[in-house]
């Protein structure tokens, strides 16, 4: 996590396959809330400072306690304002279940009990940075987690906001490399629970995390490593489980497609990689719009390289891919550290923001405040 302002200040926080890290964020400033082993990138840069697819759109959260509700604006939603808030930011998931819900226990979010997945984080927002999917074998359980948290958070009064990633959007495009063995089984007994629910897709998705383990169990698959390749037919349905889900205008392509890849809550600024000022130039809704349109759009009779929204999804300048304000002290040079902070100043001056929130890059020394380049 990074924060990166005039004068600057960065914060780094969690390791890939090492450390989820989740922050929290109270009155402008940042403070580590919980850390748990394994996987997890999560850096925060800030401003000290004066079938065809429908998706669901975003509702503002109620009020409650005297605060003010939760205002959304944007579809997929992009301005919050969420008065009195604390905010709780986590980094990249990776399909791990296990170290999701620990993360979330230690922020006080989530319950305790392995099986209840009850919110308790009241009127909090939190928001994930994206990656949830790849590298690990429950993604569809983490998405399915981080619904149901949302649909409890907005009846006290908070809020639950997910960030896409370049792993959603890899996802999208159909770019497997990256997906776990046991992350394919999983789409096979996803789509076979969704029989068993008779299609509803809600019904099937929402309750998905409390059964998943139930069927790991009665419907188990072949060991991740028995994906050797003369097992053509296990290898082709999981792919095909996959493509149905994830393709452009497929049931989880719709529910990636309600999430921005910039989102902005009060005055701090949560996307994957990094907004630059020419992201902000582009214009920031009309991006998550883009992204959303093509995530839902159906792939047949259209040019994918023309369709997708090269801005914010392809090259290492993009808001999923950039690692500019993301790299650990000891890759950083002075001059790296000079040019990170002249255009975090610029990007958050331009936004009306005081910090920003990524993820994407691992950072192995876990949580680490250090100071950068000061413009003054």
């Amino acid at each position: 996590m990074a924060v990166l302002s005039p004068p600057m200040r960065v914060a780094a926080a969690s390791a890939a396959a090492a450390t989820t890290t989740t922050t929290t964020f109270r009155g402008g400033l940042s403070t580590a809330a919980a850390t748990a082993p394994r996987r997890g990138r999560l850096r925060c840069s800030g401003r000290r400072a004066p079938t065809s697819c429908k998706c669901r759109a975003e509702a503002g959260a109620g009020g409650g306690g005297g605060r003010a509700a939760i205002a959304v604006v944007g579809d997929p939603p992009t301005f919050v304002t969420a008065p009195g808030r604390r905010i709780v930011a986590v980094g990249d998931l990776h399909g791990d279940l296990y170290q999701t819900r620990a993360a979330l226990v230690m922020a006080g979010v989530l319950s305790s009990e392995s099986d209840g997945h009850v919110w308790t984080g009241g009127q909090t927002v939190l928001v994930q940075v994206g990656d949830i999917l790849d590298r690990g074998e429950d993604e569809i359980a983490i998405l399915s987690l981080l619904s149901s948290l949302n649909m409890q958070a907005k009846s006290q009064g908070g809020a639950v906001f997910q960030v896409n990633g370049n792993h959603e959007t890899m996802n999208v495009e159909g770019d497997f490399r990256y997906v776990d063995p046991g992350a394919f089984d999983e789409c096979i007994r996803f789509m076979e629970y969704l029989e068993e629910c008779d299609g509803n897709w809600d019904d099937a998705f929402l309750n998905w995390v409390n059964v998943c383990e139930r069927w790991k169990e009665e419907y188990p698959m072949s060991p991740n490593g028995d994906w050797r390749p003369w097992n053509f037919v296990k290898k082709q349905k999981g792919i095909a489980a996959r493509a149905s889900l994830f393709k452009r205008g497929g049931p989880l392509a719709c529910e990636l497609a309600r999430h921005p890849v910039v989102l902005s809550v009060n005055d701090w600024i949560f996307c994957h990689g990094g907004l630059l000022p020419h992201h902000v130039e582009y214009g920031i809704e009309r991006m998550n719009r883009e992204v959303s349109i093509w995530m839902k759009g159906s792939s047949v009779d259209s040019d994918d390289e023309l369709d997708i929204p090269f801005i914010a999804t392809r090259g290492y300048d993009s808001v999923v891919w950039s690692r500019l304000y993301s790299q650990g002290p000891t890759d950083m040079t002075h001059r790296s550290w000079k040019l990170s902070s002249v255009v975090a100043e610029r990007t958050l001056k331009s936004v009306g923001a005081k910090g920003m929130v990524v993820g994407h890059t691992p950072q192995t020394r876990g949580v680490n405040w250090y100071p950068l380049f000061s413009l003054r």
